[in-house]
């Protein structure tokens, strides 16, 4: 299978998507993007990680990490494989074998494990696409640093409302400051 490296490119919000977030990925020596929709949960982990926000206890991702790295293996590589019906397909790339994974699941492991993401050629040949010009990619770059603060004031809202659950107030008070801080920025 022929595949293309791709780098996360952006998160952001989908509003046509009932809540879902659009994980675009762009080719590491092209200009070729690809946009995936994925799950609030899925966005949520991957932006953490590519922050390097650590939750007080592992996420679903994180737990995955550990259990791979205790058992003395390593996430090699990912692909996401195949497009069927609208729906992509990733594979995990292990030393000795393949896993099938759903992308979003693959790509929050490959972010915490430093793997690279490759995507299959007739994947990126049936779903990507070229942007339009080069002062609009500066204004999707700038889209792109709005919509990182706005994943990241997201997710420090969600570890809040945690740390209020916990009745973590001392954390609970440093996020909300964190999160003032940031929304003065705006």
């Amino acid at each position: 299978m022929d595949k293309i490296q791709v780098d996360i490119l952006g998160l952001s919000t989908s509003p046509a998507s009932g809540g879902a977030y659009a994980l675009i990925l762009k080719e590491v020596n092209g200009n070729r993007r690809l946009p995936i929709i994925i799950g609030a949960f899925e966005a949520q982990s991957i932006a953490l990680e590519m922050e390097g926000i650590k939750p007080p206890r592992p996420l679903t991702h994180d737990l995955m990490k550990n259990i791979l790295e205790s058992l003395g293996t390593e996430l090699a590589e990912i692909t996401i494989s195949e497009l069927k019906d609208g729906t992509f397909y990733a594979k995990l790339g292990f030393d000795t074998q393949e896993i099938d994974a759903r992308p979003s699941d693959a790509i929050a492991l490959a972010v915490r494990f430093g793997a690279p993401i490759f995507v299959a050629e007739r994947v990126m040949e049936e779903a990507s696409f070229l942007p339009e010009e080069e002062p609009e990619a500066a204004e999707g770059t700038q889209k792109k640093t709005a919509d990182t603060k706005l994943t990241r004031i997201e997710a420090l809202r969600g570890q809040l409302k945690e740390a209020v659950e916990r009745e973590d107030y001392e954390k609970a008070a440093k996020l909300r400051d964190e999160l003032r801080n940031i929304e003065q920025r705006h």
